[in-house]
């Protein structure tokens, strides 16, 4: 770890370390070759030259052409242009297919979407997290516009039966979209097949700096822009394209598709060792989501007789990061929209941390880790029973 200070940081569902490699292949472009890649002279080209070649690292990541891969801001926006893109191919087609854990960019959309007068179907999962194939399949309609459900959840790591899905949502012929942010260089991705139409990623979850994502859409998938200006990405995303941060996702990706099996191994065994250590040295826990089937690096763990407020203000005195949830959700007072529509209680979603690592964590930080939530769990447990 290299975050400069004292820090323990196991909240890489939230935002990820940037890679020195990352780091060094972006700074010519906010130095030396500062252009705008729009521009039709050399200097210009060089630049738009370098677009194209993070273009082709992406696709390669994924599975796909690079003239499928559309550059954004992040996740969000690409998740947004997905669905009302999906939307505005048939204005007859008013109806949604989506679950009950998705990420805040596709629950907000959706809810926003329903007060505008479309439907909404949302699908419940069960206590591991996962949804049930038949009633995705039982809710698709005529005038379905398009299922989105997330590859994997960002607070539990629960991976949804992806082939399935897809097999589904094909065979009724009907727009897919993924949001894959939690899973773009974690698992093997590849949308060749064609069963997806549009998909969510993010780079700051792999090691890239915020600002950047990207969002594949199928060739054949006719595609509206949603921000309309100049005619930058091919006029499917207008606004000057964020360069150097585009050059450090692709780079990203380069290294996430050459270490993804042996970054994948390494980093489960660093959870494992975490959730044994912690359960050998604190009582009363409970891991929550499908233990079977789940990213190989998030670990939500549910403590009993623990606010979770409470013991996250004493970890971070104690130097430990980690969240509540989802970042772009970890300030609100309620418990986890994902545990409870996984039928937990509101009491026990707010009992529950999610601890998420990367390569960039060692076993040395995991023992250290699990010494210091012992230790809170502990000073909080003896706080409430001295009351």
């Amino acid at each position: 770890m290299n975050t400069g200070s004292a820090f323990l940081y196991f909240d890489n569902n939230a935002t990820t370390e940037v890679d020195p490699e990352v780091l060094e292949e972006m700074l010519p472009y906010l130095t030396t070759w500062y252009g705008n890649p729009s521009s039709s002279y050399r200097f210009g080209k060089r630049v738009a030259d370098a677009l194209e070649t993070a273009r082709e690292r992406v696709a390669a990541l994924i599975g796909s052409l690079p003239q499928e891969i559309i550059f954004t801001s992040c996740g969000t926006e690409a998740t947004n242009a997905a669905i009302h893109a999906a939307l505005s191919v048939d204005p007859d087609r008013q109806h949604i297919v989506t679950t009950r854990v998705e990420h805040s960019a596709t629950l907000k959309t959706c809810e926003g979407l329903a007060r505008k007068g479309y439907e909404v179907t949302w699908l419940g999962v069960d206590e591991k997290g996962q949804l049930d194939i038949s009633e995705l399949e039982s809710s698709i309609r005529e005038d379905t516009a398009m299922v989105t459900v997330m590859w994997a959840n960002n607070e539990t790591g629960t991976r949804f039966p992806m082939d399935a899905i897809r097999k589904v949502v094909r065979e009724r012929g009907v727009f897919f979209h993924t949001d894959a942010v939690q899973v773009v260089g974690k698992l093997p991705v590849n949308v060749a097949d064609g069963s997806v139409q549009f998909l969510s990623l993010s780079g700051h979850k792999l090691h890239c700096p915020k600002g950047v994502g990207a969002l594949f859409v199928n060739r054949r998938t006719r595609f509206t822009s949603f921000l309309t200006g100049g005619g930058q990405e091919n006029s499917r995303r207008a606004g000057t394209e964020n360069v150097a941060s585009i050059v450090g996702l692709g780079k990203a990706c380069e290294i996430a598709g050459r270490k993804l099996e042996v970054d994948g191994k390494q980093v489960s065994a660093l959870r494992d060792t975490f959730e044994r250590l912690l359960m050998a040295s604190v009582g009363g826990i409970e891991i929550n989501g499908d233990l079977q089937n789940r990213l190989g690096n998030t670990s939500n763990v549910s403590f009993e007789n623990v606010d979770g407020e409470a013991l996250l203000m004493v970890l971070d005195k104690a130097g430990l990061c980690c969240s509540a949830g989802s970042a772009c959700t970890s300030g609100a007072i309620s418990g986890s929209h994902v545990l409870k529509a996984m039928g937990f209680s509101e009491e026990r979603s707010r009992r529950s941390l999610r601890f998420s690592f990367s390569r960039m964590n060692t076993e040395v930080e995991i023992a250290e880790g699990v010494r210091i939530v012992a230790s809170a769990v502990e000073k909080i447990r003896s706080a409430g029973r001295m009351q």
